[in-house]
């Protein structure tokens, strides 16, 4: 391709926005533009990236016996019903109406389309086990898109779903697919580790994510060196360490002026936080078995439709230890958690900054503790009046709990689960995830076949997801310098760029041509810089765009039948003749990187 004739501007500084370095350079490199809040334009040599790195993930997915197909973006919403899902998505699920009244949705993720395929397709254990998989365009209307490609509403998934007749059999594929995906990152350039994860909305009885250790990252990973444990810091265990037993002692009221915060109160009264309990107020939307408006319109039935309710959910645990979302969410069978209002505070009977279990209205809250609070002793915790705390709580005697689960965050340095070596944590990207979901959507959607003793049962599933513009990110994330992009050769977007420093020399022009016109006919992806500009302006665009090998037909490597050759990753130089020799040459370099 002849950069003069290309689609292609390079920029000297990026967006206001981009932060991250992947944000920032594939902006500047004129591979993607930003169109709206977390939804972005390819360009050509953009698309190119993602084709290949498609390439990739479609060769793995093709070798363990996957079969490719497309499912439809826009879906009806009788579906999601089915499946019981409609009701427990919310905002982020983009819903929509055809002129005919009926409800549609825009696909947020297509385990319901799949499964309403094989119920019509699969009826027997011989059709099974069998693998399907897409490309194909989601969207979920973020709240805080971010991070350029890393958290985008509309995205490329590469989505798959397995079917097979037993546990044992999604066990063995689940493997399969997981060194699939092993192979297609080790190919991308990438380190991706998998870890333990949350399930989330997808369900099922195993989850694991494929995380690329980045600076950037919102993902935190917990990993013990001495045994190996690795999991999601949503998901992750750790050792609590549990306190000597002590005598109870007497509730004592005591003025804590100014101690809102655990911080402030240890201060305050000198003793460490460990002797403190906090208290964490959420509230939890919940799937609410009364749903009486299935014949309104999606305009008219927002969020009751989707029979959802509202409820307080009161959390304590040690002063020392942050509080799980995700955990929190998985013991109250939480849909979604948000942090509670003053309002909603106060209308417990609690207040926001001297909080505790102490004395709330308890038809209105569900109250969960850490697993650790039942071994700790006298305590301070919040008297629920501004400015004032109480002495020597003690679980058990002063109150008594809805849910005891562990819900605090495993973080640097806490007790390894499996050996008590210390955890250390570190940041990383998601590129991918695999889920065991089992027979959740089959059984939901009467998807079932006849086994060898024609006995009907239902269709065990796995599902196995890579986000193709996150993965090209993680890429950037990695291979990059001050100077711009360093695209692994697997993942570029041309091979070679052959670099015209002809300056109007037809002679020079020429041979140039000669070299771009060799190369493409040896099968070399090649881009051409034919532009008439500087020799600075060319070489600080090679540089950005990242390509894996510049070849520079200039007159003095002319004049001596050599054209120079430049590693990008590397920054190593040479001269390589001109002649029957140079197509080896370059293949062996673009084979380096």
């Amino acid at each position: 391709m002849r950069l003069s004739k290309s689609f292609y501007q390079t920029l000297r500084e990026a967006q206001g926005e981009a932060e991250i370095p992947s944000h920032q350079l594939l902006l500047r490199a004129g591979l993607v533009r930003q169109v709206a809040s977390g939804i972005f334009a390819y360009l050509p040599l953009g698309l190119r990236v993602k084709r290949r790195i498609e390439a990739i993930v479609r060769e793995e997915m093709d070798a363990i016996g996957g079969q490719e197909v497309a499912l439809p973006v826009v879906q009806p919403t009788d579906l999601w019903r089915e499946s019981g899902r409609w009701r427990q998505i919310g905002s982020d699920m983009a819903r929509l109406m055809d002129r005919n009244g009926r409800d549609l949705c825009l696909a947020m993720t297509h385990e319901e389309v799949v499964t309403s395929l094989i119920r019509d397709v699969i009826r027997s254990y011989r059709q099974m086990p069998c693998l399907l998989y897409q490309f194909q365009t989601k969207f979920r209307d973020e709240p805080r898109p971010r991070a350029g490609l890393i958290r985008m509403r509309e995205f490329t998934m590469k989505d798959g779903y397995s079917f097979h007749v037993d546990g044992g059999s999604l066990d063995d594929w689940y493997e399969k697919v997981f060194e699939a995906y092993t192979n297609i990152f080790r190919r991308c350039g990438l380190d991706a580790v998998a870890v333990r994860s949350d399930p989330g909305m997808m369900g099922g009885s195993d989850a694991h994510e494929f995380i690329e250790p980045a600076p950037s990252g919102e993902d935190t990973i917990l990993s013990c060196e001495a045994c190996g444990y690795c999991a999601n810091r949503q998901v992750a265990r750790f050792g609590k360490d549990h306190p000597a037993a002590e005598e109870r002692l007497p509730l004592e009221d005591i003025h804590t002026p100014g101690t809102a915060t655990i911080d402030d109160l240890a201060r305050f009264l000198e003793i460490p936080a460990t002797k403190t309990a906090k208290a964490v107020f959420m509230v939890a939307t919940v799937a609410d078995d009364q749903d009486g408006a299935a014949d309104r319109s999606v305009a008219d039935r927002g969020v009751a439709d989707r029979g959802v309710a509202d409820r307080f959910v009161f959390a304590v645990l040690r002063g020392d230890m942050e509080l799980s979302d995700t955990k929190l969410a998985n013991a109250v069978d939480a849909l979604q958690l948000r942090p509670a209002t003053p309002e909603e505070i106060r209308a417990v009977g609690a207040e926001p900054g001297f909080g505790s279990p102490l004395g709330i209205d308890r038809s209105r809250s569900l109250l969960v503790v850490d697993d650790l609070i039942p071994a700790c002793f006298n305590l301070v915790a919040g008297a629920n009046r501004i400015d004032y705390h109480v002495r020597n709580v003690n679980y058990g005697r002063d109150y008594e709990a809805d849910i005891v689960a562990d819900i605090a965050a495993a973080g640097d340095g806490d007790a390894c689960p499996a050996c008590s070596a210390g955890l250390r944590a570190d940041q990383g990207i998601e590129v991918g995830n695999i889920f065991k979901l089992g027979d959740k959507y089959s059984q939901a959607m009467n998807a079932g076949y006849l086994d060898r003793e024609n006995v009907s049962r239902p269709i065990v599933m796995g599902c196995y997801g890579i986000g193709i513009d996150r993965l090209m990110a993680s890429i950037v994330e990695r291979h990059h310098d001050d100077n711009g992009i360093c695209w692994p050769a697997a993942a570029a977007p041309f091979q070679v760029v052959v670099i015209d420093l002809s300056g109007g020399d037809s002679r020079l022009s020429d041979a140039a041509e000669s070299v771009y016109e060799t190369l493409v006919s040896a099968g070399l992806e090649v881009l051409f810089d034919d532009r008439d500009d500087r020799a600075g302006v060319k070489f600080n665009d090679a540089d950005l765009m990242g390509i894996p090998v510049r070849l520079t037909v200039g007159r003095r490597g002319v004049e001596k039948g050599v054209v120079e050759l430049k590693i990008r990753r590397s920054g190593e130089m040479k001269d390589v003749p001109l002649g029957d020799g140079l197509v080896n040459d370059v293949e062996n370099a673009v084979e380096s990187c």
